[in-house]
């Protein structure tokens, strides 16, 4: 396992602690939980262009579109 350190402003750290508090987890596992989501939306985004430049770029446009309302309505 690798380690990583960053610099955030110390109200974003402060608030990032409050999150991984409220969610009964460490800050580490916050990072963790976080990046692999990222992780996972570049991979499936990645994916669907791959398909829309193989086959109906339109029809893989209108994928990642209902993807993008979905996500955002999750917040």
């Amino acid at each position: 396992m690798s380690t990583l350190t960053i610099r955030l402003p110390n109200d974003q750290h402060e608030r990032l602690k409050a999150l991984a508090a409220a969610r009964g987890t460490s800050l580490n596992k916050l990072f963790e939980e976080l990046s692999t989501k990222a992780l996972t939306e570049f991979d499936a985004e990645t994916r669907f262009r791959l398909r829309a430049a193989n086959g109906d770029s339109a029809r893989g446009l209108e994928i990642l579109e209902k993807l993008d309302r979905i996500h955002s309505k999750r917040g």
